[in-house]
């Protein structure tokens, strides 16, 4: 797609109030391939002010209407999906098939669950002498991040839209031409002028004019830890709605009884996917002393089958990052039986598929999100061990559980401080609440869950 060099506001692109622009550069060859406008609170505003003058006639909106236009963007998104996926892996670096079966799938998925939920969900209920209505929270302030680029876009969008919400998208700087092609959808969807608008930029700039906004009503935003803090006090101050979708350091554990082979190998399989860049990987795999030994072997072998089939990290200063958090892990005594803090090309940002044994669960490797393609294993004696290292991080965002028996996989998956398990490799299912304990975020995406971030409740006494 060619990159547009204003912004979306109230239904039409508009140039930018400020001449200052973003380079999108090609992970893999760290080539720059468009620029954009990094937008400031003059834009912001804009933007919200769009977004405040559309709320009162989209939030009367039937929901069944609502839930027409949401069809319709799903629908677009479908038909675009070739031209998604191509932009996805030019900004982001992940390999076509990739970004064809999930950058660009499980956003379709996403959009049309909650094209049934606008049409089925209960905005309105009796209760005793009561009628409590489910309305919507007013203008949301999306700050996305670059990871996902179209999902975390879409499973914020779309469940705004379904509660009669209008949206201002900030998305992360370095993906920011999949937004566009999102606001390009948008428009062609039907989805009236001023009910999402796109405002391009840097986070400290335009993403804490948006957090900061008065005219917002709810910021959700996705990313660091600590970025979200800053969002959550922020929001607090001004005693204003917000969910965050934040880090996570993910167990997945595997008990005696499992299958160890297909274990091991959908674990790696899971942390190599878009190239380590997913908040819920499985990137501390718990195994008992006794299997120990094969479990590393097993890791190692299927981690150098992924050297040629990931792609790069997205930037040089991810790039940085990961392969300094390699170097710590062997400088802290974790052993090294895959990859390593070389860079396996001359050009872009790659990272050898790595696998460290040996690791203890105070270690930084095992403790801290690297958001890069590490694996770290690590030994328990019995199930109460394991159930401590488990939940012995700041994290809660997602994990595994493998055993022979579901009801035993279940049984440990219950006693884990953490938002959303896996049971023996379980299925993607875009109706299910994602998100966090701990520090690993407030609020829950996804489903009718998702939806009811975006909602409040009134009553009426009879």
């Amino acid at each position: 797609m060619k990159a547009h060099d204003g912004m979306y506001i109230d239904g039409a692109w508009r140039p930018a109030a400020g001449r200052d622009t973003i380079a999108v550069v090609n992970p893999a060859d760290e080539q720059a391939i468009a620029e954009v406008p990094a937008g400031g609170a003059e834009d912001i505003d804009a933007a919200v002010r769009a977004a405040r003058a559309a709320l009162p006639a989209w939030a009367a909106t039937a929901p069944a209407e609502r839930a027409a236009r949401i069809a319709a963007l799903r629908d677009v998104l479908v038909a675009r999906k070739d031209e998604i996926a191509e932009t996805v892996t030019a900004e982001l670096g992940a390999p076509l098939p990739f970004s064809q079966a999930v950058h660009a799938g499980v956003p379709i998925l996403v959009a049309g669950s909650y094209a049934g939920l606008a049409a089925s969900y209960a905005f309105e209920e009796k209760v005793g002498n009561s009628t409590v209505y489910a309305e919507p929270v007013g203008v949301v302030g999306a700050i996305t991040p670059w990871n996902y680029p179209l999902h975390q876009i879409v499973a914020k969008v779309a469940p705004a839209l379904a509660a009669g919400c209008t949206i201002v998208l900030k998305p992360a700087e370095d993906t920011p031409l999949t937004a566009q092609l999102f606001a390009e959808a948008v428009h062609e969807a039907g989805v009236p002028a001023g009910v999402f608008n796109l405002v391009t930029g840097l986070g400290p700039v335009a993403g804490q004019a948006l957090a900061e906004h008065e005219g917002v009503d709810l910021v959700s935003f996705t990313g660091s830890t600590a970025v979200g803090r800053k969002i959550g006090a922020t929001a607090g101050a001004a005693v204003k709605r917000v969910a965050l979708e934040l880090g996570g350091k993910s167990a997945n554990v595997i008990l005696p009884s499992a299958d160890l082979a297909k274990a091991v190998g959908v674990g790696v399989a899971n942390v190599m996917g878009n190239s380590g860049q997913t908040c819920s990987a499985w990137t501390r795999m718990l195994v008992h002393a006794s299997q120990y030994d094969e479990a590393v072997a097993l890791a190692a072998e299927a981690a150098a089958k992924y050297g040629d089939r990931i792609g790069p990290l997205v930037n040089a200063k991810q790039h940085a990052r990961v392969r300094g958090y390699i170097e710590r892990g062997v400088a802290e005594g974790a052993r090294l039986v895959a990859g390593g803090p070389e860079a396996p090309r001359e050009q872009g940002y790659f990272v050898s598929p790595t696998v460290f044994a040996d690791v203890t669960p105070e270690m930084t490797v095992a403790q801290e999100e690297i958001f890069g393609p590490v694996v770290s294993l690590i030994r328990y004696e019995d199930e109460d061990d394991a159930l401590r290292i488990a939940n012995g991080t700041v994290y809660g965002l997602a994990g595994a559980v493998w055993a022979g028996d579901e009801a035993e996989a279940v049984a440990f998956a219950r006693r884990m401080d953490t938002g959303q398990v896996d049971i023996n490799g379980g299925r993607f299912n875009p109706l299910a609440p994602f998100g966090g304990y701990k520090q690993s975020g407030v609020g829950r995406e996804l489903g009718s869950h998702g939806l009811a971030e975006y909602l409040q409740t009134k009553s009426l006494q009879f």
